[in-house]
């Protein structure tokens, strides 16, 4: 629920967090946002388009409009794809604006209870550890078998129960970042530290194991900082962008004084929020100036590996593959063809576009918790677009977006397993090495 009386109409932009001050107003209201934006597909309402969104928001900081429950609850709905990014013409900066705006909001406003825990949780790895060993005693023990046969369920309050129903399965041993060196394979050819992040190492644990043997097996010496922690992106989703600045200059100082070449990013959503440290901290005295550094150092994994340039390798794996765009790696980033570079390397796969690549899947960080309804329906158009490509394996880039589509398919029946493009890369590398650790 919103307190209105808490932010003072016109002031939307006021304080720490506010973006430049024509950032609002480049927006010329031409509607090329209309057809990329996921939720005005879904909906056809102007107020949830970027375009209406960006409206109420001027409405807010002019003083026309109070921030009432009804305009946030527009401004909630938005998924933060960023896609209207890349089809404005005017070059507006929805990501700052939406950014900032929700950070106004929250202040004024008292979250439900996902919404507050979700990111508390994903911040911190004790925290994270916990619940993810209990999610895992959970699966392993049979309970989670029982509970689904049972009408047990059917007793938990919103979306539990459905939110249950799409749990990722954890599988094979975490990633633990402990300033660990996983040496290069031949010729050094370069010195990275790699994101662990917060959720991937210990949902995804075997995955981050394989992008660091990739980038190993193409001549880099992984270091892996101890005292990394979450990028950030979570906090700043939903508003939080005091716990995103803190969260910042930790691995500011950390990646910094790692003395690397660069700091590669396995998962989209964190390169993102890395690369724009500069910004989230550009009006921090002690911090601006390191952070602009940081930015330019970080690297998505994709594109370090086309411009290294990567080995392709030589064993053959027998696949259709499709690939989703995910969200920040094409829309922030403007990453797109060297994953389906990477993906065309190998040999025997037979790689086949996916229709509407760069539309959201629904994921969103705490979208898919918070907004459940909407993300289920975005998801249901997007499994419907890799049913058509007939794929039997679908490549991504970020965790939310794997255990997203993960989801997707076993909602839809599809007998299609979702894999990072890294994933792939190391299981042909592998086939050469006959190893027995690939990642399946």
């Amino acid at each position: 629920m919103v307190d209105s009386q808490k932010i003072a109409p016109g002031a939307l932009f006021a304080g720490p967090d506010a973006p430049d001050e024509d950032e609002l107003y480049r927006c010329v209201h031409c509607g090329f946002c209309l057809q990329a934006c996921p939720t005005y597909i879904d909906t056809g309402l102007e107020t949830e388009s970027p375009r209406g969104r960006i409206a109420l928001m001027k409405a807010v900081n002019e003083g026309r409009i109070g921030i009432t429950p009804g305009v946030v609850r527009h401004w909630d709905m938005c998924i933060q794809c960023r896609a209207c990014e890349v089809a404005c013409p005017s070059g507006v900066n929805y990501g700052q604006l939406i950014e900032s705006t929700m950070s106004q909001v929250e202040r004024g406003r008292k979250s439900g209870m996902l919404a507050r825990v979700a990111p508390a949780v994903m911040e911190n790895r004790r925290r994270l550890g916990l619940v993810v060993g209990a999610l895992s005693v959970y699966q392993r023990s049979g309970l989670q078998s029982l509970v689904r046969k049972s009408r047990a369920l059917r007793l938990l309050p919103g979306n539990l129960a459905e939110l249950e129903s799409s749990l990722p399965a954890i599988e094979g041993a975490r990633f633990k970042a402990e300033g660990q060196v996983i040496p290069a394979q031949g010729e050094r050819r370069a010195t990275v530290a790699l994101l662990s992040g917060c959720v991937m190492p210990m949902v995804n644990g075997p995955q981050m194991s394989a992008a660091a043997r990739v980038l190993a097996r193409n001549g880099c010496d992984v270091v892996a900082p101890r005292g990394q922690v979450c990028c950030g992106a979570i906090s700043s989703h939903v508003g939080d962008l005091d716990s995103a600045r803190k969260l910042a200059r930790r691995n500011v100082d950390e990646f910094l004084d790692a003395g690397v070449d660069a700091v590669v990013v396995a998962s989209a959503g964190c390169g993102t929020r890395m690369k724009e440290y500069g910004h989230l901290l550009r009006r921090d005295a002690g911090y601006a100036a390191k952070a602009e550094r940081l930015s330019g150092m970080v690297k998505d994994i994709h594109e370090f590996l086309v411009k290294l340039p990567f080995e392709p390798p030589s064993a053959s794996l027998e696949y259709r593959v499709t690939y989703q765009d995910s969200c920040h790696l094409a829309n922030t980033q403007r990453v797109v063809e060297q994953p389906r570079q990477i993906l065309r390397s190998i040999p025997g796969v037979e790689f086949v576009e996916l229709p509407n690549a760069s539309r959201c899947c629904g994921a969103g960080g705490t979208y898919t918790i918070t907004e459940r309804e909407s993300s289920l329906r975005v998801l249901a158009t997007k499994m419907a677009a890799v049913r058509e490509t007939g794929a039997n394996v679908v490549a991504t880039a970020n965790p939310g977006c794997v255990m997203q589509l993960q989801y997707g398919a076993r909602r839809e029946g599809l007998a299609a397993r979702t894999v990072y493009v890294t994933d792939l890369l190391d299981e042909a590398y592998g086939l050469e090495e006959g190893r027995s650790d690939l990642v399946s």
